[in-house]
């Protein structure tokens, strides 16, 4: 808006109106859980506050609950003889625009303030929120100077907290637990690893930690915290609110016998805090998840070629291609882990000469189960290189397409000990090869693979022909 316009509330609602309603606030709070579900922005809140209700129809208010709430999912546990007639979600922005927004084509004020701070109230209807702009008698003023006072609207009421609303019907006056569930938007969860490699480079310890984050807008204090890892399938709307109906039924049971304890459930995997814990709204939190010391880590290198260098010729030849450094660990207990692993990245160390930890690389990972073998891309290598040469390309025939290609891979080590560079190539359709300097693997259907030695300071020139069609 072009200039400033204070907002004066002269009631937030008619006499009556607020005790109309029984209000329960966080500090009626005697039970909280959360079950927070990795890369969905989606966590499930369970809590239990101390209601008083007296006899007959009355309005009940939760206020404080999540900002980011889907009204669609909330499902509520009443004492006994306790109905509900109607429930729903309100929550009125505290800015200017918002509630104006709400008078619009309502009468408000129009306070004016001369130099000798003499006031003039006027009666306005306000038309819109450009200027703001007002109807003035016969008049039309467009931004005029002075504020607005929004004066109370008969049934009406400014909520400025996320509120739960229920109109009841209490066969008897009760004094009890009311449980409340829903899906809310704004908390996840990921799983954070932290390798440190020794200086041989062939074993770690392994930190995980697990990195809960609360951008929800409101707090969470002292709650049970389940977090669920696992693709969970969600329905486009407007089907997508019955998971969350389905999900706040879940059981949040923590009874570890470690910092987070870890079970499976149906295709997921639940990993519950030992602690009860808050989170502030805009915090992020970590808690230990394992450690596991002496982890095998096998080092290896890796070319990659292109699809497209195999479908015609090359014009620049003596490409340099960078070979990437792979870290290969075993997720099983003889190597020390053996356990489902969230997804999430994991981060190398490695000593560097005055002993201080350097970052030497990180990979993301998915959800990754026991017996897995990961595959950690965490850079480029800076002592061995390859370069790249197409020395031959024939097309053989157009219908059906076929085409003679032959390559020249140079690789040279300058490092103090010999390595093994694997020359992975990506080949689509029907493909041979017809001959090589070195033996050739199918790894599947796509792709072709050398495994090169390259001895301490020296080089090693791979070539190949191959035939492609299709």
């Amino acid at each position: 808006m072009p200039r400033a316009i204070a907002l004066l509330l002269l009631a937030l609602a008619l006499p009556g109106a607020a005790t109309a309603d029984t209000v329960v606030g966080r500090d009626a709070r005697t039970a909280l859980a959360l079950t927070v579900y990795s890369g969905q922005d989606l966590a499930i809140v369970q809590e239990t506050r101390t209601v008083a209700l007296a006899v007959g129809a009355q309005g009940l208010r939760f206020d404080d609950v999540a900002p980011q709430i889907d009204p669609r999912t909330v499902a509520v546990t009443l004492p006994d003889g306790v109905h509900v007639l109607e429930q729903s979600f309100r929550w009125d922005l505290p800015t200017s625009q918002a509630l104006l927004a709400r008078w619009i084509g309502r009468e408000v004020e129009l306070v004016e303030t001369d130099e000798r701070l003499r006031t003039r109230v006027t009666p306005a209807t306000l038309l819109s929120l450009d200027g703001p702009t007002l109807r003035l008698a016969d008049r039309i003023a467009i931004a005029p100077p002075g504020s607005l006072r929004l004066p109370p609207v008969a049934g009406e009421e400014v909520f400025t907290r996320p509120t739960l609303r229920w109109r009841l019907d209490a066969a008897q006056a009760v004094n009890g637990p009311v449980q409340v569930s829903y899906a809310t938007a704004g908390l996840g969860w990921s799983a954070d690893y932290v390798a440190q490699l020794d200086a041989e480079e062939t074993r770690a310890d392994v930190t995980a930690w697990i990195t809960l984050r609360n951008d929800g807008g409101t707090a969470f204090d002292d709650a049970r915290v389940a977090l669920v890892a696992g693709d969970v399938h969600r329905a486009a709307e407007p089907e997508r609110a019955m998971f969350g109906m389905v999900a706040r039924d879940m059981a949040m049971a923590a009874a570890p016998s470690a910092k987070v304890a870890e079970t499976g459930f149906t295709e997921y995997h639940h990993y519950a805090l030992e602690r009860p814990t808050s989170v502030a709204p805009g915090e992020t939190k970590q808690v230990e998840l394992f450690v596991a010391r002496g982890v095998g880590v096998a080092k290896r290198y890796e070319t990659r070629g292109a699809a497209q260098w195999l479908r015609g010729p090359q014009r620049d030849q003596g490409r340099d291609v960078p070979v990437r450094v792979i870290l290969d660990v075993a997720n099983t207990k003889p190597n020390q882990l053996g356990r489902t692993m969230p997804a999430g990245v994991v981060r190398f160390y490695a000593p560097t000469a005055g002993g201080a930890p350097a970052l030497v690389g990180e990979d993301r990972i998915g959800h990754t189960p026991d017996g897995k073998t990961l595959e950690l891309e965490v850079g480029d290598a800076f002592d061995v290189t390859a370069t790249r040469t197409q020395t031959d390309f024939r097309l053989l025939s157009q219908e059906p397409w076929q085409a003679e290609s032959a390559y020249e891979v140079v690789l040279k080590n300058r490092r103090t000990t010999a390595v093994t560079v694997t020359v992975r190539e990506p080949v689509m359709g029907q493909w041979e090869v017809l001959s090589s300097s070195l033996p050739a693997k199918k790894l599947d259907a796509t792709t072709l693979a050398f495994d090169v030695p390259v001895a301490a300071g020296g080089e090693t020139t791979l070539t190949w022909r191959l035939r492609v069609g299709g």
